[in-house]
């Protein structure tokens, strides 16, 4: 039940030598001899290599001063120097970019994917694009007018460097901590990046990129709804006098018709006036990726979701792109993820989830913690131990008001301060599970089941309620011996607390995706409930 977060070594990021379609091993490569927008559109498709097989030559070399000529030229790139530096210095500063015929192909794939940065999510130019636009266009730059140019091979390099930042690292941690992000970031040596493509110069390798999975499938939705805003299509659902449901006629439902149909969430009759039982399986499903009750009613909530317009869509698609490059690559083993904004808790096996619960969480004044930490016990029946900001605010007033106040709430004074004893209407329910963390959040159950019922569910003073306490108990136990179903179904109703220690402690990973592509390739968007998406939003503006 162990996890452990792949690391970027160089066996995985060898893979960003050939992400798509050019080998990495094609011979003779040319010189380019025209200029590199002339490139067809198919070539600068998004599947297109970065870089392939850099420059496998050792003869042909530059004076290491040139770095410093170049960075005090283009200060913005000095936080690359170490990485700069130690590249070249492991290939004893022969170019990279360049073989004895002249300026490698994947010189131009690296153009084209920054020129085209937008498709990645990347809202501004990287730095010092107009030169490096000139340098690669420009047939009297020195890269066309020179064979081999120490200047443009280090633009190159940097280029490089920079994209690999920006794409598949995104923001510094100082970053992430003005944000409350304090999930574990993912490391990528920028360095060892570009050492690693000279490593396997005979492989042709077509894999993914060093990100997170749902970068690349919210890329592809990018593209969708970047299309849809420029073919001017889009247009307002007029809203309905009543809730509609299957078997009502109303202007609406034509209007409903032809929106799924261009997002090619229905396909059918788009003129119909009659909603049908084919289109409330659409408008199910649409619900379900808007975190709605799933019941096929079309009421306001359901056409204010349509008319999302595809601006606004590509824009939270972007901010979760960014949030996709902070987090592991990928993960082994069994763990926890817990997606604020989507108030679910989803159990993985080797990044596949095996199911998953509604849950609750914090209030906008009460965020939960954007964190992770490894859950290793399991509290059946557990006191309640009353936090002091609660007893201010909450416990001492009742107390004041009521001298029966404690007893009534099955509590009592412990060692100076208020808990309550276990029972049924314990606040933290019949179990809590414990990841110990400087933030005193936990998993718990909950006596007010009625709240898992709604579609919005920040209730919580921060901590996690759960739908299913015990379905989770019973997983987190299911290979220990003697922790059968019975068994834990009595300890939850009991009225002594025991404490279970887990085997091996499980990962958890407390998120903040207000978009992701679900397990059936659906897009799925939530409302910003912490008001993180804007705070984002200008963060990115103000570093770029």
């Amino acid at each position: 039940m162990t996890s452990r977060i792949t690391k970027i070594t160089p066996s995985l990021v060898v893979l960003l030598g050939c992400i798509g379609w050019i080998s990495c091993t094609r011979p003779g490569y040319q010189a380019l001899e025209k200029p590199y927008p002339q490139v067809s559109p198919e070539i600068q498709h998004e599947k297109q290599a970065v870089a392939g097989n850099f420059s496998g030559q050792r003869v042909l070399k530059f004076d290491s001063t040139e770095i410093t000529h170049f960075l005090t030229q283009y200060p913005t790139f000095n936080e690359y120097q170490n990485d700069i530096e130690k590249f070249y210095r492991k290939r004893d500063f022969t170019y990279a970019w360049y073989d004895q015929k002249g300026l490698i192909e994947q010189a131009g794939s690296l153009y084209n994917r920054i020129a085209h940065i937008h498709k990645e999510g990347i809202t501004t130019p990287l730095p010092y694009a107009d030169n490096f636009t000139a340098m690669m266009n420009d047939n009297d730059s020195l890269l066309h007018r020179e064979p081999m140019n120490a200047q443009a091979e280090l633009m190159l390099t940097s280029q490089y460097f920079s994209f690999a930042r920006h794409v598949w690292q995104g923001a510094q941690q100082t970053d992430n901590d003005k944000m409350d992000w304090f999930l574990v970031r993912k490391k990528l040596n920028l360095e060892d990046l570009m050492d690693s493509l000279l490593l396997h110069p005979e492989k042709s390798l077509s894999t993914e990129e060093p990100v997170y999975r749902q970068y690349a499938l919210l890329r592809a939705y990018l593209k969708k709804y970047s299309d849809l805003d420029s073919v001017g299509k889009w247009f307002a659902v007029r809203p309905s006098a009543k809730r509609l449901k299957v078997g009502d006629t109303d202007p609406t439902i034509a209007d409903i018709r032809k929106r799924l149909d261009l997002t090619g969430d229905y396909v059918g009759d788009t003129s119909s006036l009659t909603y049908t039982p084919e289109l409330m399986t659409a408008i199910k499903r649409f619900q379900e990726s808007r975190g709605m009750s799933a019941d096929g009613i079309v009421g306001p909530s359901v056409i204010e979701a349509l008319n999302m317009t595809p601006s606004q869509i590509e824009k939270k698609i972007i901010l979760n792109m960014e949030r996709s490059r902070w987090v592991p690559v990928s993960m082994t083993g069994e763990y926890i993820v817990v997606n604020i904004p989507a108030f679910k808790l989803y159990v993985y096996d080797h990044d596949s989830v095996v199911w998953d619960m509604n849950v609750v969480t914090g209030q906008p004044m009460h965020e939960t913690v954007v964190f992770n930490g490894d859950l290793k016990y399991v509290v059946f029946s557990p006191y309640w131990n009353v936090p002091q900001s609660i007893y201010q605010k909450e416990i001492l007033p009742g107390m004041k008001r009521d001298p029966n106040y404690l007893t009534k709430h099955n509590m009592e004074m412990h060692n100076g301060t208020v808990r309550q004893k276990p029972g049924p209407n314990n606040s933290l329910g019949r179990v809590k599970f414990l990841f110990p963390n400087s933030y005193n959040i936990y998993l718990h159950d909950t006596p007010a089941k009625s709240l898992f019922s709604k579609d919005s569910r920040a209730f919580s003073h921060g901590c996690i309620r759960l739908g299913e306490p015990q379905k989770l108990a019973e997983y987190l136990l299911r290979n220990t011996s003697a922790w059968p179903k019975n068994k834990i179904a009595a300890a939850m109703k009991s009225t002594t607390e025991k404490w279970v220690t887990l085997d091996k402690p499980v990962p958890v990973f407390i998120a903040y995706f207000t978009a992701w592509v679900g397990r059936n390739g659906e897009l799925h968007l939530r409302p910003d409930v912490y008001s993180r998406d804007e705070r984002l939003s200008e963060m990115m503006i103000a570093k770029n």
